[in-house]
């Protein structure tokens, strides 16, 4: 997970607002992370709206014929984020405002890093035993394996991170060492 940039969270903030207000909240949702996994998928889509040379305009008139099938909220949002200049920003809108709507709805987004597989009791036992996650909510988890952590485990849920990592560990005793 990386952090969502400002311009983002007002972006987000504002459709959130508004899908509330005419109550489409649930289908600009569903749209939204449409949005994200055709970004993700698609580095040509990418190359385009990141190109200084062709027009917002142009931006636009693309943008209406690949998401045709999108409501009016979020085909205006999209061609709101081109107008202002700021279409490399529309991955992180979107996923900004998918994940406001799932705090609406009382869902925890957690990031579980370890060294290696573990088995689902340790994945519970670590949960269990940390005071960011809220129990009473439902959790969204995701749960990748990198080596070279060496070891432990990094949690993150929301903003904010655990690291119990081998490898954070050797480099804090490394710099206390180079202290002394």
């Amino acid at each position: 997970m990386r952090r969502t940039s400002k311009v983002a969270k007002r972006y987000a903030k504002g459709l959130l607002v508004f899908t509330q207000e005419v109550q489409n909240t649930a289908s600009v949702f569903g749209e939204m992370k449409d949005l994200v996994k055709i970004l993700e998928a698609s580095k040509e889509l990418n190359a385009f709206f990141n190109s200084p040379f062709i027009e917002a305009k142009k931006k636009i008139s693309v943008t209406e014929n690949i998401f045709s099938t999108f409501s009016p909220t979020s085909r205006n949002i999209i061609a709101l984020a081109i107008r202002s200049g700021r279409e490399d920003q529309l991955k992180a809108i979107a996923q900004e405002y998918i994940n406001s709507v799932e705090d609406l709805n009382g869902i925890q987004r957690i990031s579980l890093t370890t060294a290696i597989q573990l088995s689902p009791k340790n994945i519970d036992r670590i949960l269990k035993n940390s005071s960011l996650v809220n129990h009473d909510k439902t959790i969204d988890m995701q749960i990748s394996v990198k080596p070279d952590i060496l070891g432990g485990y990094i949690l993150r849920v929301g903003d904010l991170q655990v690291d119990d990592s081998v490898r954070t560990k050797l480099s804090n005793i490394r710099k206390k060492i180079e202290l002394n």
